[in-house]
């Protein structure tokens, strides 16, 4: 009785594992579809953002001249003086002149304080 029993539990359990394993394979790119959807998330949240910043400021940077009035990336505030292809002379008061980097220049300066006014 008790050999009976010991095999039709063996028979029963391996009936059960092997229709557990023949349910349907999930679609491979099933599987992928939350990374993708992670990934379009991050483009529109991170990248596109920043890419449209860093454009407008290639191009801010592009159209500078001698006598604009500035503000940079480390606050200081004045006018350019001189510009070279990377440096550009900023004069801060008269005959105070410092030399930044041109991609440290954060904007020009009225529309900084055209914002302040907003």
């Amino acid at each position: 009785m008790l050999k009976s029993l010991l095999a039709a539990t063996l028979l029963l359990s391996g009936n059960a594992f092997a229709q557990a394993a023949a349910a349907p394979a999930q679609n491979p790119l099933l599987q992928f579809l939350p990374l993708v959807v992670v990934f379009v998330i991050f483009y529109f949240l991170m990248i596109r953002p920043q890419k449209k910043k860093f454009d407008q400021e290639q191009e801010l940077i592009s159209k500078l001249a001698k006598g604009d009035e500035i503000y940079t990336k480390s606050g200081l505030i004045g006018t350019i003086y001189g510009m070279t292809d990377t440096v550009v002379t900023v004069e801060v008061s008269e005959g105070v002149r410092f030399k930044v980097l041109k991609n440290q220049i954060a904007g020009l300066y009225k529309t900084l304080t055209e914002t302040a006014k907003k």
